[in-house]
């Protein structure tokens, strides 16, 4: 099982400076805590500070190292040749691999950018398309999102570019199936709902010939110094509605009770859990980072 970690990008602060300090601070956390992967989320005009997933993912990089590392993008948001040369770009950057983590984005986002996001799910798939034909070298042309004409790009990745597709519905996760390397499960799913949802998107695989380079699953979690005291700390969280998740979708509790919480994924068939903090204060988050080390050598 491997644990990777999301750092958030979401940091209310007054000094932008300190924002972007603990995302750095925390990537060197998940360096030094031995963690599989290094993932940065994906938001646009937002009235608090948000930090933008390239520009910060690579300056997180020169903490974080050559194991893989990526990011969250949606898709209809983003044109796909910049956000093809963006990757590969980042993909330059460190000798491990790039993974792109994918999902739709919402309305609100969509009106702001003003792109009409009734074609989303169009938008998501043909992006997929056209990024890997030119990660692959090829030259592209589309006509009905983007009028693409002729379009290729360098550098691209080295390496290939494994992608991961968020969904939660049983349409979207059957797409997943089809279209992408890996589904990445959505953290507000309790284990029995998880123990569901995989079973579901297995069977798709099956349908469809598919064998996934991953089947990932993000958690928000805190780590105590004891099971007392996690659930001393995350209960102001779950009193005010934290994500609109159910406390019991958490990741919360000791050292063992967390890695046997992992185990339970690992045992329904999840190859990777990414987790996010729950806690916003920083001596915490980067505690409970590195308390994942000893979740690790329990798992």
């Amino acid at each position: 099982m491997k644990i990777g970690i999301s750092v958030s990008s979401s940091h209310y602060v007054e000094d932008p400076h300190e924002g972007a300090r603990n995302m750095i601070e925390r990537a060197r956390a998940a360096r030094d805590a031995g963690l599989d992967s290094l993932f940065v989320g994906d938001h646009h005009v937002t009235p608090f500070p948000y930090y933008q997933n390239n520009v910060i993912l690579a300056r997180m990089l020169a903490e974080w190292g050559n194991r893989p590392f990526g990011a969250l993008y949606l898709l209809p948001l983003w044109h796909p040749i910049l956000l093809a040369e963006q990757i590969g770009t980042l993909a330059s950057l460190s000798e491990g691999p790039f993974i792109m983590q994918c999902g739709l984005g919402d309305a609100r986002q969509g009106k702001a950018l003003g792109i009409d996001m009734s074609r989303k799910v169009g938008m998501f798939v043909e992006s997929i398309r056209i990024m890997r034909a030119l990660w692959n070298g090829e030259t592209v042309s589309e006509s009905r999102y983007w009028n693409i004409k002729e379009a290729c790009i360098s550098p691209v990745p080295s390496r290939k570019v494994d992608i991961w597709v968020g969904a939660t519905v049983d349409a979207a996760i059957e797409r997943t199936a089809k279209l992408a390397e890996a589904w990445l499960a959505n953290p507000g799913l309790t284990s029995n709902e998880a123990g569901e949802a995989i079973s579901r998107y297995q069977q798709y695989c099956a349908e469809h010939d598919r064998i996934p380079t991953a089947v990932a699953v993000r958690k928000d979690m805190y780590i105590g110094s004891s099971s007392e005291e996690a659930r001393a700390t995350v209960q102001p969280y779950i009193e005010k509605g934290y994500r609109g998740i159910s406390p019991e979708a958490l990741l919360v509790g000791s050292v063992e009770e967390v890695a046997a919480q992992i185990r339970s994924l690992q045992g329904q068939g999840y190859t990777d859990v990414i987790v996010r903090n729950i806690s916003t204060n920083q001596r915490e988050c980067l505690d409970c980072i590195h308390r994942l080390a000893e979740v690790k050598a329990l798992v």
